[in-house]
């Protein structure tokens, strides 16, 4: 639980009730000095701080059986119920506007107050994204920097996995109950971040993936970062959600730059276009944000032997037919050549019948 567990069930008396926003519980403990006092406030005086309607609400409380496999879930291993006032609480978040009163979490709680780098992007992210994503996340791991996303397929996997590599480990900001994993495919990694790294949600058990959850929870993950590094987005990607709440927050905003082709590619472009800061490596994140000291060396990447039809690729998408034209051979030779470097990782399919190849990057 939380390390005032004496009045964990106030504040739970306090968060769980449904029609009552963040804003108006803060309003509450403002007023009254505290969650045990809040909930035990008479209507009336309830009433002159959030009004009729929701001081009726706070009367009758949270629904029991909520309250009742809420403890329960608090007294498994590992979860916590982290409130405002508590000495885990983030401190970036209480400068970051909108905190919520209480935040329920998986894992390791000294993480939520480490030093952060959010990175987001695409759930239908390019292999080349995906590689991206997971290499730069493990070097601002290696960095000594937690890495904050979503658990989002795609770009927020990546940069997951690429946390947990190294010590600064991952943090996983949910826009579902404690108890839900979204998506499903995940649950492999959410288990893995409620071991090694850190899963916090503000909504309560039993919340489902409603997708007017997820803009709100980005507000967490850019407010529990330094700065956020956009991977791969498209124009009307969620992800530019998160760059704008981080341009509020007065956060650093980051984006690396693609084809000027791929769709992906828009939405950091766009945000370059209106300030952030373009990157190619990740020691340009790190550089910005005022890194010192020196990380812990990856071991050096060796680079595979050049390959001819490689040079004739570039790094733009291509077709099997442009690249028969471009060489003369016809697409069925080159098939086989294909399969090869795809199980060297060395291109990746996309949709369409397209192909790109992919860099070993960072």
């Amino acid at each position: 639980m939380s390390p005032h567990s004496t009045d964990v069930t106030d504040w739970l008396r306090l968060a769980l009730v449904p029609g009552i926003s963040p804003r108006a519980q803060r309003a509450l403990l403002t007023a009254f000095g505290s969650p045990s006092a809040a909930v035990g406030a008479s209507v009336t005086a309830a009433a002159a701080i959030i009004g009729a309607e929701a001081a009726h609400a706070l009367a009758r409380g949270p629904e029991p059986g909520l309250l009742e496999r809420t403890l329960r879930w608090l007294a498994e291993p590992g979860c916590h119920l982290v409130a405002l006032g508590d000495a885990a609480y983030p401190k970036a978040l209480l400068e970051a506007g909108d905190p919520p009163c209480v935040l329920y979490v998986q894992g390791r709680c000294e993480l939520l107050n480490a030093p952060a780098i959010a990175v987001v992007g695409s759930r239908n992210a390019t292999p080349q994204g995906v590689r991206d994503a997971e290499a730069f996340a493990e070097a601002f791991s290696r960095a000594g920097f937690c890495v904050v996303s979503g658990l989002a397929i795609g770009v927020d996997a990546a940069a997951h996995r690429g946390g947990l590599k190294a010590a600064g480990s991952s943090i996983a900001v949910l826009g579902t109950g404690p108890d839900r994993v979204y998506p499903a495919s995940n649950r492999a990694l959410a288990h893995a971040l409620a071991e090694h790294g850190c899963l916090a949600t503000e909504y309560p058990l039993g919340t489902p993936a409603v997708p007017g959850n997820f803009p709100r929870r980005n507000r967490l993950i850019s407010g529990l970062a330094s700065g956020v590094l956009v991977v791969e987005a498209a124009l009307e990607s969620g992800s530019l959600i998160t760059a704008r709440l981080a341009a509020e927050q007065n956060r650093e905003v980051f984006a690396i730059p693609g084809s000027i082709h791929s769709t992906l590619s828009k939405g950091c472009h766009a945000l370059i276009r209106q300030g952030a800061k373009l990157v190619e490596c990740a020691q340009d994140v790190l550089s910005e944000l005022g890194h010192v000291g020196v990380p812990a060396q990856a071991p050096p990447v060796q680079q595979p032997a050049p390959h001819p039809l490689l040079d004739l690729v570039g790094h733009e998408p291509f077709s099997l037919e442009q690249l028969a034209q471009r060489t003369g051979k016809p697409a069925a030779a080159l098939a086989a050549q294909f399969t090869l470097l795809e199980v060297e990782g060395r291109i990746a399919a996309l949709p369409g019948g397209w192909f790109q190849r992919v860099e070993h990057a960072i």
